[in-house]
């Protein structure tokens, strides 16, 4: 009996990839058939040795599928190089007592090419066998019983790829199938409505979600049916930007009205992302609703809230303006202090209008949120017949609530000043600001040209106190002043975070 040298203890496993019970094994047939004949033989099989058994793949000559192991002569045909050749199996002592010598097909000459595996493992051998002793076979046949075996294992190994194939298909599948399956639970408990398309943009997939909410019926929204779920003013808009993100691979993004169950049409926010390949080629696009409506109702009330409230605010500046009024009228000693103190009021009363919520329909036409912005709004009582006799350049950092009301009197403050005396008094003059950031601060520079020569105040009045109040102590800047024969230059240095709680910008 062979004893199972060499051999691996998962060779059960490593068979088992051979797809050996899947049968259609007529080359095999065909092999054995041939090495009968080139070996002058009436039996030649193919036999794949197992832990209990030999099975024979093709055979020919003998009837029997399969022996018992322990009579297995290909047991030790595979274990060697070359071809086992046993001469009179009568006369061996391994053989003599063996059930296939003393019984049916009476072995008598067995020669045995071994058939191994391309990692190595013996798997059996491709054999012929006579029942009258032999000496040995001739080296044509010898020659040609080893390319016969390469053969069978091309054969072999050929049926051990495809099983792998196979194999690695169903896992790619199982785990296609169970992301797919993942997919739909995550995207069934998202309270998004989710959708998918192919690369070309038709649609084959939403979730729960969307159903919930259009109320259609499965499947019926597929391809191009989702655009007609769309407020009929929005249909053209968002297909024309879903052909845009589809032709430029842009990331998809769109406020529009979808049609409610109820019939009401809600305001979505629709995004989309494509999925790409390792080369970069688009093979699906993911996408979300985004049910907003509430949102923008909330905004909408907020703005009619806000624009009440900046009505009434401004109301009160008006109605201090004329208060002031009133009493200068009645002490007409003090009306020069009361005409500079209504004009700084209604300078607040700008820069409020400027910074306060607005929405895309009540948006100044210019700068909101913006240095530039406001500054046009001060000074907008400077411009003549030629235009702005204020310039400005450089950056145009962001401004809020905060910083809006000590800039609006520090520039008010500064224009009145250079109407008075400075440059804006004669028609020749001109003031430029120049704008640029300058370490953690917004550097701001003031400079007067072809006015009168300027000359430095004799004392601190109201105004210049003003000034000191609203960049030191409220911007928590500094700010220098240089009298210069050819006007004034003043310089101001306020920190960033106090010009705005958002990062600074460029408009």
């Amino acid at each position: 009996m062979a004893d199972g040298r060499g051999l691996e203890t998962d060779r059960a496993a490593l068979i088992a990839r051979y797809d050996l019970d899947a049968g259609g094994f007529a080359t095999l047939d065909q092999i054995t058939a041939f090495a009968a004949a080139l070996c002058e033989a009436p039996i030649a099989l193919v036999s794949i040795v197992e832990d209990e058994r030999q099975r024979f793949l093709a055979r020919t000559g003998l009837d029997a599928e399969e022996t018992p192991r322990d009579v297995s002569f290909c047991a030790h045909a595979m274990l060697g190089d070359a071809i086992f050749v046993v001469p009179d199996a009568t006369l061996e002592p391994r053989f003599a007592d063996n059930a296939l010598v003393t019984g049916a097909p009476f072995i008598r000459f067995y020669a045995g090419a071994p058939l191994i595996g391309g990692d190595g493992t013996p798997l059996g051998a491709l054999c012929v066998i006579d029942d009258r002793p032999r000496t040995d076979l001739t080296d044509l046949q010898r020659q040609g019983l080893t390319l016969l075996a390469r053969q069978v294992m091309v054969e072999l190994e050929g049926r051990r790829r495809d099983r792998a194939i196979i194999d690695q298909q169903e896992k790619d599948a199982q785990a296609l199938f169970e992301s797919d399956r993942m997919f739909r639970t995550l995207a069934d408990t998202m309270p998004q409505m989710v959708w998918s398309t192919l690369p070309d943009g038709y649609h084959d997939y939403y979730n729960a979600r969307w159903y919930e909410f259009t109320g259609m019926p499965f499947g019926s929204t597929d391809g191009e049916g989702w655009n007609g779920m769309f407020h009929p003013e929005d249909q053209d808009r968002a297909w024309a930007r879903w052909r845009y993100s589809l032709d430029t691979g842009e990331p998809y993004e769109i406020e529009y009205r979808l049609r409610h169950h109820s019939g009401d049409y809600r305001w979505t926010l629709g995004r989309a992302l494509p999925i790409r390949d390792a080369e970069g080629a688009i093979v699906r696009w993911i996408g979300t609703c985004t049910d907003i409506n509430d949102q923008i109702l909330m905004v909408e009330e907020r703005e009619v809230i806000a624009h009440e409230l900046s009505h009434r605010i401004k109301n009160i500046f008006s109605v201090i303006s004329g208060l002031i009024g009133l009493s200068a009228r009645e002490h007409p000693e003090i009306r020069a202090v009361a005409a500079d103190l209504r004009d700084r009021i209604m300078a607040l009363g700008r820069a409020h209008d400027f910074v306060r919520p607005h929405s895309s329909h009540s948006r100044p036409d210019h700068g909101e949120g913006a240095l530039w912005g406001i500054l046009d709004q001060i000074f907008a009582p400077y411009r003549d017949a030629l235009g702005p006799r204020i310039h400005f350049s450089g950056d145009n950092p962001a401004i809020d609530d905060r910083s809006a009301t000590p800039l609006a009197l520090l520039f008010h403050e500064l224009a009145t000043n250079a109407a008075k005396y400075g440059a804006l008094s004669v028609l020749e003059g001109k003031v430029t600001i120049d704008v640029k950031g300058e370490d953690k601060n917004i550097r701001i520079d003031w400079r007067e040209e072809g006015g009168p020569p300027a000359v430095p105040a004799t004392s601190e009045g109201f105004g210049s106190r003003l000034m000191q109040l609203s960049v030191e102590r409220q911007l928590g800047g500094r700010m220098t002043r240089d009298w210069r024969p050819e006007g004034l230059c003043l310089s101001l240095w306020i920190p960033a975070r106090s010009m705005s709680r958002s990062p600074v910008g460029r408009a």
